[in-house]
């Protein structure tokens, strides 16, 4: 079987929907292309290549059909398999610790070979006998901090994020949407502390503040870089068009479309 003929696998918990990682996962693309953006950089992941998507970051991606066709597979190392992991092998931890969303991977001959020896463990829902998903998360594991030892700075840091600039924080990621339970942990705080150095600083709710920032940044684009509200505003943090298109004109008193 070809490297480009692999079909869609995802192996261990699931992934949350959300603009935000909560667990390292491996990503290898079989088939199509990959944008993401975690409020630093793009990156662009093509057919053939392989990244690490890193815990505790505010990251959204979306995919790029080629010819109708997406394939990928999926390994999620959640922290109790990372701690079991490091628990029987104690592997070395490294300093480097890149603060990068995606890590794209060195290439390197074992992870193709590994992605080959998953197709006899398939099952029809798209992941992969349950029995034997550990081993095979572990066997790729070694593989990685075989060929790049500096991710063991990243995947064994246990910790959770320290006390933020809040400020700085918000106005580099206000366009992620997700929740402010989320925005409180990345900053550092519990959300009753996170909602009170909000309003001392902004004088307004998250929730608020976050609508009128975005709609700020949506009329910039709109008046000055002439871009569609269609094109834009999932960019910025909204869910559809609906709810953009009535926020927008509740504050500005018309329609997007119109500007």
């Amino acid at each position: 079987m070809k490297i480009t003929e692999i079909k869609s696998c995802f192996v261990g918990p699931a992934i949350s929907p959300e603009q935000f990682i909560a667990e390292h996962f491996f990503l290898f693309l079989a088939k199509g292309n990959m944008n993401g953006y975690d409020g630093n950089r793009h990156y662009t992941l093509k057919a053939g290549e392989s990244c690490l998507v890193c815990k505790n970051r505010l990251a959204r991606y979306n995919k790029v059909r080629d010819n109708g066709e997406f394939e990928k597979v999926v390994l999620l190392f959640d922290e109790a398999f990372l701690r079991e992991f490091f628990r029987k092998y104690n592997p070395p931890l490294s300093a480097h610790t890149p603060k990068d969303a995606f890590i794209r991977l060195k290439k390197d001959t074992l992870i193709p070979a590994f992605l080959l020896s998953l197709e006899p463990y398939y099952t029809g829902s798209g992941s992969i006998n349950p029995v034997f998903a550990d081993v095979k998360r572990e066997e790729l594991l070694l593989i990685l901090l075989q060929s790049d030892p500096s991710l063991s700075g990243i995947l064994f840091d246990f910790g959770i994020p320290g006390r933020l600039d809040l400020e700085a924080f918000m106005q580099k990621n206000y366009k992620f949407h997700v929740s402010m339970e989320r925005f409180a942990f990345l900053t550092g705080r519990s959300l009753s502390a996170f909602k009170r150095d909000f309003k001392k600083i902004f004088n307004e709710t998250p929730n608020r503040w976050l609508i009128k920032r975005r709609l700020q940044e949506a009329r910039f684009l709109i008046e000055e870089k002439r871009q569609r509200p269609t094109d834009i505003y999932l960019d910025l943090g909204f869910e559809d068009l609906s709810h953009f298109s009535f926020a927008f004109k509740k504050e500005f008193g018309v329609p997007a479309r119109n500007l």
